[in-house]
């Protein structure tokens, strides 16, 4: 898995809901994505973070083959996703930035297109979403408010009956109540149906509370992936002696240095890490993790490592 760091899963049951093996997309010398490796337990909630351009878009549309791979496979539920194909198709519900629906259609009409489409359609599902929110059958989609076409989107995806809920910023044009609403709509199929989300955003803060998987992106890159407290727990944040051979030290992620002295994010093994008495420890937010992740460099415009000497180390 080059250029990334991966902890095993420890949620769902023994398959994953979602695997990547070597999963690459390539628009000419372009590459959008690239060598993507992932494995995602079942029955998690799982955020996808990076800037805009991070080939966040790109890993999602491959999942719902909406775009075909340059290289690799994608699996749901062990069923390759293909275009053209049911057996993978089927096991994934996608609601996209935009919300899009077909504006001259009726909320009947939306309804009766799912049962044309999908096997497993759960109309009556839907219909109770509507009417929590208030909302007629006969109200066409161009007439509702924002919020409201994001809630119809969401209730025809679950209504689908897949495991799988993939979900392409869907808060990027939600006021705070909306946002919250929407949240509130995932947060309870997960706890009523067991769902799986994959959810993407470039801003953390959005999916933290939620969220109990965590996967970073960055250049076209998978940089980090794993359940979201453990990535917290196995990074320290240690500041000790100006030393720019610390940066050769297995487990440092960042450095950086001031006149007198080194600030390190090491990626730590062990319960109880130990670490040399003249260099002082503290824990990351979440938040403060995914920017560092972020801000390392594309491994595809560094040159090679060269070999350093070796000095006392902060471990």
């Amino acid at each position: 898995m080059s250029g990334s760091l991966s902890i095993e899963p420890k949620l769902g049951g023994d398959a994953p809901a979602l695997e990547t093996e070597r999963l690459g997309k390539r628009y000419g010398k372009v590459r959008a994505l690239q060598d993507c490796w992932l494995s995602l337990p079942a029955g998690a909630v799982i955020a996808s973070v990076g800037p805009n351009g991070a080939g966040k878009s790109t890993l999602l549309q491959l999942i719902t083959a909406l775009l075909e791979p340059t290289e690799g496979v994608v699996r749901v539920f062990d069923a390759p996703v293909r275009a053209g194909t049911a057996a993978g198709l089927e096991q994934v519900a996608f609601v996209a930035q935009d919300h899009p629906l077909y504006r001259g259609f009726t909320l009947a009409d939306h309804l009766e297109m799912g049962r044309r489409l999908n096997r497993r359609w759960d109309r009556a599902l839907a219909e109770r979403r509507f009417a929590e929110l208030d909302l007629p059958l006969r109200r066409r989609a161009k007439d509702l408010s924002g919020g409201q076409q994001a809630q119809v989107a969401l209730a025809l995806a679950l209504a689908k009956r897949a495991p799988l809920l993939v979900l392409d910023e869907p808060l990027a044009s939600l006021d705070p109540l909306a946002r919250r609403e929407f949240m509130s709509t995932v947060m309870t199929a997960v706890a009523e149906d067991g769902l799986t989300v994959l959810m993407s955003s470039h801003v953390v803060t959005e999916l933290e509370r939620v969220s109990d998987w965590l996967v970073v992106l960055s250049h076209g890159r998978v940089r980090l992936s794993g359940p979201v407290d453990d990535l917290v727990s196995s990074h320290r944040v240690l500041t000790g002696p100006r030393t720019e051979l610390a940066a050769s030290v297995p487990g440092v992620v960042r450095h950086e240095y001031a006149d007198r002295h080194s600030t390190l994010l090491v990626r730590t093994t062990g319960e109880r890490p130990e670490f040399h008495p003249a260099w002082q420890s503290r824990s990351i937010g979440l938040e403060d993790l995914v920017l560092a992740y972020l801000e390392l460099p594309d491994p595809a415009s560094q040159p090679p490592a060269q070999p350093s000497p070796t000095e006392t180390s902060p471990r």
